[in-house]
């Protein structure tokens, strides 16, 4: 070979291998940083208790409560780049002669795992022998495709702790898999100073609290293992400086509850940040903290920068009601985003979605900026 062919080979095999990949990522770094800077919230969706799962085909799906009060189940979106969404159909249909699923399907979350795609959510149980006006439990559907149809597991819930359950998250670590939920409100009167408070006032009598509990299950998610760890509930004191944003439910008059709920957890450089929903979902109080620990199931220390997204009214702004949170990626894994539901003085009582950046800081600080409205979300 002549030292002329010599140097276009070596120049080739250059190209390949050093060049190529720069372009490409140069591509797909102007690609995210094209559909980030078009952004506008709150997006055209309208879902309560948003999950964006980012499958495997490069695709993003959105998971949520369904607000049009038209189907009995869940349906999905998808898109290309976190902007532009299509409805692509109802993807799991409850309330069926074979289903123990009877109403209320809320908060989906779908996971890819083997070819296949599991979705955890919550709904009424139709057996029900006690006529219990909260019978919420967690149940898991799976399919072959993230668009469905998603087909029950089991003909019956995951598991029954004896009280009503909402709000799955799943979280895979150090090679065992945990379920976080929460404990609902009701049939939970708990004694603190601020039930105290409300009660020699006049305001309310008792003051119900739904926790977040955390408990392994078995990595074909068909059953728990071992006990459920209680891992977060509202503060006993008045003092405690997570009290105020977490009960301004109860302070402000609304209702006679406190919920800690929502649960999503994430792990990032050994540390455990498991974010969390306080206050009415329905009002315009709701909220997103989070805590941290060294291991899944705990203990858990609520962060000094709580909460991390809450209405911004009194900032000037027009939404309020932040809250249920999931957090997605950049398609390179480098970007994080915060997809949550709130409300807009312009969209009222319907719950909307919103996507903001999301970062964890040197000293391990979880900040999420925003709630933004009509502006890019970095």
């Amino acid at each position: 070979m002549s030292n002329k062919k010599v140097l276009v080979f070596i120049g080739t095999l250059f190209l390949l291998i050093c060049v190529l990949p720069d372009i490409c990522a140069f591509d797909t770094i102007r690609e995210e940083k094209l559909y980030e800077s078009n952004i506008r919230n709150p997006i055209d969706v309208e879902l309560g208790d948003p999950y964006v799962l980012l499958a495997s085909d490069g695709k993003y799906y959105m998971y949520g409560t369904d607000e049009t009060g038209k189907i009995e189940g869940f349906s999905v979106y998808s898109s290309d780049n976190l902007v532009d969404w299509k409805q692509e159909g109802q993807v799991y249909k409850g309330n069926t002669a074979s289903s123990w699923t009877l109403r209320n399907f809320w908060a989906p979350e779908v996971y890819e795992r083997n070819g296949k795609f599991y979705m955890f959510f919550s709904a009424d149980w139709k057996y029900n022998p006690t006529h219990e006006a909260e019978n919420f439990r967690i149940g898991v559907a799976v399919s072959d495709k993230p668009t469905g149809p998603f087909r029950d597991l089991s003909d019956k819930p995951l598991f029954d702790p004896g009280y009503p359950v909402i709000d799955a998250n799943i979280l895979t670590y150090n090679g065992k898999t945990y379920l976080y939920y929460s404990r609902c409100c009701y049939k939970n009167p708990v004694k603190s100073e601020v039930s105290d408070w409300a009660r020699k006032i006049n305001l309310f009598q008792e003051i119900e609290e739904s926790w977040i509990y955390g408990v392994e299950i078995s990595s074909d998610y068909t059953s728990v293992i071992g006990e459920p760890v209680l891992l977060l509930q509202p503060p006993k004191t008045m003092n405690d400086k997570q009290s105020e944003w977490e009960s301004r439910s109860v302070t402000s008059g609304e209702v006679n509850r406190r919920w800690t709920e929502g649960p999503f957890a994430l792990a990032r450089n050994n540390t455990i940040y498991l974010m969390y929903s306080a206050n009415y979902f329905g009002g315009k109080n709701y909220a997103v903290g989070y805590a941290t620990s060294s291991q899944p199931l705990g203990p858990f220390l609520k962060a000094p920068n709580n909460p991390i997204l809450q209405k911004n009214t009194h900032r000037g702004g027009i939404v309020t009601g932040t809250g249920h949170n999931s957090v997605t990626y950049s398609k390179d894994g480098k970007s994080m985003y915060c997809v949550y539901h709130g409300r807009t003085s312009q969209t009222g009582d319907k719950r909307v979605v919103f996507i903001d950046k999301m970062k964890i800081h040197k000293k391990g600080l979880l900040v999420v900026d925003g709630p933004t409205t009509n502006k890019k979300a970095l």
